[in-house]
């Protein structure tokens, strides 16, 4: 069973802008109906009044729905709302027009025309809101507002309104509605810069893994292109060779098999750098590339004494936690630590990018996907065990106190007799370790 609000945590940090803007101005519907139409259920008598407020009402709906339609737009998950945009703006206008005519030829006195006031000024303003998240450019946004201001002055004139009250009434909407706007506009921006930032923050990521493939592509061309040449010149002699029916061909073919052979053994050397991870190297490399891509990062402990095999197994660990940690979730926070006790060294990387207990569940059991399974196995080799899953975490020191964090602990013994081992003996299980040291990097 999820916790309440769960939900609201699984989402990305841009998703969660996203809803607050869309809920934002869904409130501001709800604004409209409360802050004009129920005041006019107090001002005129009871038919008139439940029309009144009907069509308050339905407009409020409609921009709701606009507003809606066009943060998809903005979003990119669906195409600018024409139509809409000039139903509501049509909408709009006659019930403005309407209001106008009603507070000046008709018979309810005061409290007619100040609640039809309230009704033209409040529809005018909050639809020029939602009319201006479908459209594009200050420019555009300034001309809706001032044609506002402008239309209202012209219609108030044109129903009978003297000219100061008129002008009063374009210098109001266009206050009013300009503020409105520009609060609309200020929302757009910011949610624009936030799924910019995110987007940038990926295309950090992709390309810090093609920098690291374009140097392994370095290192490989570097090894074998000399080699393949020399490969292909000596073939081409031995084949000149054997044309002419020359014993020198033999010794030319025995040179290149050589020289093959060289290649491989040099290929290999190059492949098991790439493949065998040094530990000390993956948790400097693990720091800094959490920290590019924006994420709090402490790292605790150091691999020092720690036979190579060990570190090979363990570090591969601190890799691919690391990827899945850049991959998924949403985690501001990741602390990697390092620890001997009892003969053994355990490496826990946990973050509090928990996205959902329901996958990260199926990540850390049977059939998860082949990054924790060939985790598994290369700890096998060294007869280590892998834990991982959703933890709770009330308490504890780091960034991530106080929420739930998806931990991954590896396990792996020390041979027996290694300086490694005999330092964690000597501390009666320690956690600190010889030679640990704590670093922290906050982006």
């Amino acid at each position: 069973m999820r916790r309440p609000g769960s939900w609201w945590e699984r989402k990305s940090a841009p998703a969660k802008v996203e809803t607050y803007t869309r809920w934002t101005f869904h409130m501001i519907a709800f604004v409209e109906v409360t802050a004009i139409g129920l005041p006019v259920l107090g001002l005129l008598d009871v038919w008139p009044a439940l029309w009144l407020s009907l069509v308050v009402c339905v407009h409020a709906v409609l921009s709701a729905v606009t507003a809606s339609r066009a943060l998809d737009w903005i979003c990119g998950t669906r195409e600018q709302p024409v139509r809409l945009l000039a139903v509501l703006g049509a909408v709009t206008a006659l019930i403005g027009v309407g209001a106008l005519f009603l507070g000046r030829h008709g018979a309810g006195g005061d409290d007619l025309e100040t609640g039809a006031a309230s009704l033209f000024i409040g529809v005018v303003c909050f639809g020029a809101g939602s009319i201006a998240l479908g459209i594009r450019g200050r420019t555009r946004m300034l001309a809706m507002v001032t044609g506002l201001a402008v239309g209202s002055v012209a219609m108030s004139l044109l129903v009978g309104f003297p000219a100061n009250e008129a002008v009063f009434t374009g210098v109001v909407v266009l206050l009013t509605a300009g503020f409105i706007t520009f609060t609309s506009a200020l929302s757009v921006w910011l949610l624009k810069v936030v799924y910019e930032l995110d987007e940038a923050r990926e295309t950090r990521t992709r390309l810090a893994v093609a920098e690291e493939r374009l140097r392994f592509g370095r290192d490989l061309h570097d090894v074998m292109g000399r080699n393949l040449a020399v490969i292909a010149l000596k073939s081409e002699l031995a084949v000149q060779l054997a044309r002419r029916e020359r014993p020198e061909a033999v010794d030319q073919m025995i040179e290149v098999q050589r020289i093959a052979r060289e290649s491989q053994r040099e290929v290999r050397d190059v492949v098991r750098g790439y493949r065998e991870a040094d530990l000390g190297a993956e948790l400097l490399g693990a720091q800094g590339v959490l920290t590019a891509a924006g994420i709090s990062c402490e790292v605790t402990g150091e691999a020092v004494g720690l036979p190579g095999e060990v570190q090979s197994a363990l570090g591969w660990v601190v890799r691919e936690a690391t990827t899945n940690v850049l991959r998924h979730g949403d985690a501001g926070w990741c602390g990697v630590r390092v620890r001997v006790a009892d003969g053994c060294v355990v490496l826990t990387v946990e973050n509090d990018g928990v996205a959902d207990r329901g996958e990260a569940g199926k990540e850390s059991g049977v059939g998860a996907g082949s990054g924790l399974v060939g985790l598994r196995e290369r700890l096998s080799a060294v007869d280590g065990r892998l834990e991982a899953g959703v933890v709770d975490s009330d308490s504890g020191a780091g960034a991530g106190a106080g929420a739930d964090r998806f931990r991954v602990v590896a396990t792996v013994p020390l041979p027996a007799g290694s300086g490694a081992g005999a330092a964690a003996g000597s501390g009666s299980g320690s956690e600190s370790g010889a030679g640990f040291v704590v670093s922290e990097v906050t982006s």
